[in-house]
């Protein structure tokens, strides 16, 4: 048997609940339908938040459909500044009818439920607070034409939360605003039906529940922003040149940014000349082979994609790799195997980015774990291809890509471009037995000419097939050799140039953790829980591929080290354990892999059993 709750239905205290207001901590999750046109709703309220100067982070979990299925956004409100997903759900919009009773079913005790007043309930719960919103007659007051009306209703429970949690009215009409940038007729139609429910909560419903926002000074000078429009801004002031792509979730708003903001940033203001080429391709072996291409004849070249689309790209990664090409590749991780879930997230392609490629290849990756460092790493990747003559593969993911975040300003770079061991006719000229893939500084690093150089002595063949120093084809075992040596030392003088990792230090800790990409904030987190239960712990955040010294002598100081990443295997720690042997024994190895962000309770519980294990 369903029980509606109606409009008039007022939520009652609970007596057994604490009286104290819970001020800028908890989560807003918004349940709705795909293609609504909640996005903007969620962006209003988080910006919103956000300006009050109240620190905020936005998860949004959507299906890989157009649209029609099940949507939530998560809003989590933190006045300690912690991003991470958390596992607790305070406040729900529910507004969704197929998810109704599950979505219910995840407010904690005390909980909030906004939801529309003919919304069906199953299994009403006695332990929430129930706002039953008027939404139909609210959004047939706004006049809205019906075939916008879907959009429109979103904006009721903005007006709904706006006056329950005590959001600011005036930063909420800067948020649509911002968002319909100077349209006055959407503006003041979303902007219309936000005031209306307000009103309507005024008038009609008594507040009960303990959740207020409040302002504060912690987002001063800070920005939101989303790992991928980072990137494209990154790889644009690191003079990207040549972008050929294919279409692929959650990589594609990389390009879709960089389309965007590329007329802006680099185009000859006097001639309006672009200078820059951006190529939808029809697949994504096309796109590695144009930017492997692109970087022989000396372009800045990148791609942007996801698992299944570095698949594809295998072979030409594995010939820019022997023939010693740079380019650039953004792997945007999405959760697999095969086609898998395309809008979740996952830390899946760690080994098979690394080991990319057929024999003895291994490449350059970096690990972006913040804002600012999808955007240097942007155009970091671009030195470190060129000065390594080499692909560079940088691991974002989905949950860094897509989801908002709060950063820092980015700061424009000021060191110039590193372009590597690139000889000109005239530095041509000094070396009396130049050869292509001869090591003359013992860095294995050889000099490059590029296509057009006018000395004779400048052409080579670049080539996949067996070659020696000097470019020639050869199946000689000594040449081989000595080429895959050569290779080696490169890698190893990779260690010397590749971020190093972040460590965090703390006295007489009891154990280590290390992590990288989008699990960082769900560790630091974790860390503060850990200490208030008396366990200390040091946090080392691996930012690039190869690991180095620092990594090995961060094993060294501690009997056990936990490693937190999101993927069923245990990829990065099983290259810990092979970078370093002698201490693979101390490696524990903390992973899910259910295509949601990591959260600060998984790691901590999942440390405590371990440690509770090791003292039995």
């Amino acid at each position: 048997m369903t029980h509606v709750i109606e409009t008039e239905t007022q939520p009652r205290p609970l007596d057994h609940l604490e009286s104290e207001p819970i001020v800028n901590d908890f989560s807003i999750v918004a349940a709705t339908v795909n293609g609504s046109g909640s996005q903007t709703a969620n962006n209003v309220l988080m910006r919103a938040i956000f300006k009050m100067g109240v620190p905020v982070s936005g998860k949004n979990l959507f299906p890989s459909n157009i649209q029609g299925l099940p949507t939530w956004f998560t809003i989590r409100v933190s006045k300690d500044g912690y991003t991470a997903r958390r596992d607790t759900t305070e406040i729900l919009v529910a507004f969704n009818q197929r998810t109704a009773d599950e979505d219910l079913a995840s407010l904690v005790p005390g909980g909030v439920c906004i939801h529309p007043n003919d919304v069906k309930f199953t299994n009403p719960r006695s332990d929430v607070f129930f706002y039953p919103l008027p939404v139909r007659e609210l959004v047939r007051q706004s006049g809205a034409d019906a075939k916008l009306r879907d959009y429109i209703a979103n904006m009721v429970y903005v007006g709904a939360v706006a006056e329950l949690l005590g959001i600011d009215m005036n930063e909420i009409k800067a948020a649509i605003e911002r968002h319909f940038k100077g349209k006055p007729k959407p503006i003041a139609l979303n902007y219309g039906v936000v005031v209306a429910a307000a009103e309507w909560v005024r008038a009609n419903l008594s507040k009960v529940d303990r959740f207020r926002v409040e302002p504060m000074e912690k987002t001063q000078g800070l920005i939101l922003v989303d790992g991928n429009t980072a990137a494209a801004f990154g790889a644009l002031m690191g003079g990207m040149t040549v972008c050929a792509w294919y279409p692929i979730t959650p990589s594609t708003s990389l390009v879709d940014a960089m389309t965007e903001l590329a007329p802006i940033l680099r185009a000859d203001p006097a001639t309006g000349t672009t200078t820059y080429a951006i190529i939808q391709t029809e697949d994504e072996i096309a796109a590695a082979g144009i930017i492997v291409g692109a970087g022989w004849a000396g372009a800045r070249a990148m791609t942007a994609t996801s698992g299944p689309g570095l698949s594809l790209m295998n072979e030409f990664v594995s010939l820019a790799y022997f023939a010693e090409v740079p380019c650039v590749i953004w792997d945007v991780q999405r959760m697999g195997p095969s086609t898998g879930l395309p809008t979740r997230t996952s830390q899946g392609d760690v080994l098979s980015a690394y080991y990319m490629g057929h024999g003895d290849t291994h490449h350059v990756v970096l690990f972006p774990g913040t804002m600012t460092e999808c955007f240097e790493f942007g155009y970091l990747a671009f030195d470190l291809a060129e000065r390594l003559q080499t692909p560079v593969l940088v691991l974002s993911d989905l949950d860094l890509g897509m989801n908002n975040w709060m950063s820092e300003p980015f700061t424009y770079p000021e060191k110039p471009f590193d372009r590597g061991k690139v000889l000109t006719a005239d530095e041509l000229e000094q070396f009396k037995d130049w050869g292509r893939y001869k090591d003359l500084d013992g860095d294995g690093i050889p000099y490059r000419t590029i296509p057009g150089n006018p000395n004779p002595r400048a052409a080579h063949l670049a080539r996949g097939t067996g070659h020696n120093e000097y470019a020639l084809y050869s199946e000689r075992p000594t040449d081989w050799q000595q080429n895959l040596d050569r290779l080696t030392r490169k890698h190893n003088t990779a260690r010397t140039l590749v971020p190093k990792p972040i460590v965090l230090e703390a006295k007489a800790a009891d154990i280590g953790i290390i992590a990288y990409g989008s699990t960082d904030p769900a560790v630091r987190e974790a860390g503060d829980m850990l200490r208030a239960r008396g366990i200390q712990t040091s946090y080392l955040r691996i930012r690039a591929l190869p690991l180095e010294a620092t990594l090995t002598d961060f094993l060294a100081r501690y009997e056990r080290v936990y490693i937190v990443e999101l993927n069923q295997d245990g990829q990065m720690a099983q290259l810990v354990q092979l970078h370093a042997p002698e201490y693979a024994a101390r490696v524990r190895s903390v992973r899910i892999c259910n295509g949601l962000p990591m959260t600060a309770q998984f790691v901590v519980d999942s440390i405590m059993r371990a440690e509770q294990a090791e003292r039995e």
